[in-house]
């Protein structure tokens, strides 16, 4: 399958500067997933700029 990183890149929400897996879904979310996170498209845009991608933020925030 063809990666479309320059439409992808279009909609991610990612802020985190330089971030090599920009646009690259299938790395970002492995990458997050190796982490034990998830990627910052699953939060709002003011919880992905804390940087916090773990689990137990994503709950913590959906529970407000």
């Amino acid at each position: 399958m063809e990666c479309k990183q320059s439409q992808n890149s279009k909609n991610c929400t990612c802020t985190y500067p330089g971030c090599p897996r920009k646009g690259k879904c299938c790395e970002c979310i492995t990458y997050h997933k190796n982490n034990g996170e998830l990627p910052g498209c699953f939060f709002t845009s003011a919880e992905e700029k804390s940087y916090d991608r773990s689990i137990a933020n994503f709950i913590a925030n959906k529970q407000t």
